[in-house]
């Protein structure tokens, strides 16, 4: 079975409570594309997959770390979105 392409390097706290920038400075760094599955990004379209977008801070850190290791593209789709209450 082949290792997960990304891979979370560092400890987070949970985003529960955060503000929208709380939450982006938590995950800054936090994952990156495995090693080994380098050449499996490389010039690849992906699609990030997610149950629900609150901020987009996490899905942003994955995607910034898939195009570090040189995807082509980066695509999100999620299933619900958090909209706040005014």
């Amino acid at each position: 079975m082949k290792a997960e392409v990304l891979r979370r390097v560092r400890a987070t706290e949970q985003q529960i409570g955060l503000s929208r920038a709380q939450r982006a400075t938590n995950v800054q760094g936090a994952f990156q594309v495995s090693p080994d599955r380098q050449a499996d990004v490389q010039g690849r379209r992906i699609v990030l997959i997610d149950d629900v977008l609150t901020s987009g801070a996490t899905l942003d850190a994955c995607a910034r770390a898939l195009l570090r290791a040189k995807a082509a593209q980066v695509d999100v789709l999620v299933f619900a979105r958090v909209v706040e209450s005014r």
